[in-house]
């Protein structure tokens, strides 16, 4: 670089000027350098924000990714988080079918459902949520004492193969099936109220539903996932198009959702009053909602995730169970599984 002659020195000495020279020129070089990193900072040079949409719907175990963008954990990570709220999930099954949504909250049996009616779409499961053991229940009336009394009953399910996989769990306990009940489709949050009006004998439902109706007293328990444990785990499934386009931007989802369940397990009452209030639950209720949940953190779920770990499995296992029912008939994809965006929030 050539560096222009200063002004005259006049009657300085020599070194002195020198000296003055030199400072001269690594001050215009340190302003230099202060402006060349501004321009490249606003020519994008700093990782860029990515955007995600999410749907969210009523159960504790999906109300984390609500908790981190509610608190700011999301954009934290340069993420531009966005929750869109539904009160069925079922309306977010029928949003995926239909290419609206490319991420879904589900249950397995709901994606393996989404592989049955959309093989296209047969969506890619990154990260587990939860697994139930005590959430998922049925539920009875006052009049009703055991299980084996449903018989011929009308019982309450949800329109996806969900309630009716639950209901068929507890029928089998007793020697029965699903073709010894009737079965009553309705959304989940008519379901208290359809047990208290005695509309149904039985439903098969979780929180905040069931915490509803408990409240209410008019629903008592007789089996729930503790019943099964390893077979009900919630899901954050993508659609394979997405996986490649907004690799990026899921993982720095994941991480919020971890920096979620590290705030919740550091400041507890904070974390939990904004979930339960999307919920409609106390703090308390959904504090004994939760005991029914098992949460994984990001490095238990390399195992979990891996090729033909215990995700796998469970996935074929439902399958199974779901053909076994006459749920389902005839050959579809399972969900594929994948720890790679778990593998790369944690490095």
């Amino acid at each position: 670089m050539v560096v222009p002659a200063p002004p005259q020195a006049g009657n300085r000495p020599a070194a002195i000027t020198g000296r003055l020279q030199r400072c001269s020129v690594w001050r215009r070089l340190i302003r230099f350098s202060g402006l060349a990193l501004a321009l490249l900072a606003g020519a994008g040079c700093h990782p860029q924000r990515a955007q995600l949409t999410v749907p969210v719907s009523n159960w504790p175990g999906y109300e984390y990714i609500y908790l981190a963008s509610e608190r700011g954990l999301a954009s934290r990570q340069g993420l531009d988080l966005r929750i869109l709220q539904f009160n069925d999930p079922q309306d977010i099954v029928h949003g995926y079918l239909r290419g609206e949504l490319d991420l879904a909250q589900l249950t397995t049996v709901e994606a393996v459902d989404l592989c049955y009616r959309a093989p296209s779409r047969c969506p890619v499961v990154v990260l587990v949520l939860d697994e139930s053991r005590g959430g998922d229940q049925v539920a009875v009336r006052a009049g009703i004492d055991t299980i084996a009394q449903l018989r011929g009953r009308p019982v309450g399910v949800t329109h996806s193969t969900l309630g009716p996989y639950v209901l068929s769990r507890a029928l089998e306990r007793e020697g029965l099936s699903l073709a010894d009940v009737r079965l009553r489709n309705m959304p989940l949050a008519a379901m208290p109220d359809a047990l208290a009006r005695g509309a149904v004998d039985a439903v098969a439902f979780y929180p905040p539903y069931s915490t509803v109706a408990a409240r209410r007293g008019h629903a008592r328990t007789l089996f729930d996932s503790r019943a099964i444990p390893g077979e009900i785990f919630d899901v954050l499934v993508v659609s394979p198009q997405v996986l490649n386009r907004d690799r990026s931007a899921l993982v720095r989802l994941l991480r919020a959702w971890q920096a979620a369940h590290a705030l919740a397990r550091s400041r507890p009452d904070q974390a939990r009053a904004p979930m339960a209030r999307r919920e409609g639950l106390s703090v308390q209720e959904f504090a004994e909602a939760e005991r029914g949940l098992v949460y994984f953190s990001l490095r238990e779920q390399e195992r979990l995730l891996a090729g033909a770990g215990p995700l796998a499995r469970n996935l074929a296992a439902v399958q199974h169970v779901q053909r076994h029912l006459g749920l389902h008939a005839g050959e579809a994809p399972l969900p594929q599984v994948t720890p790679t965006l778990v593998q790369a929030a944690l490095r």
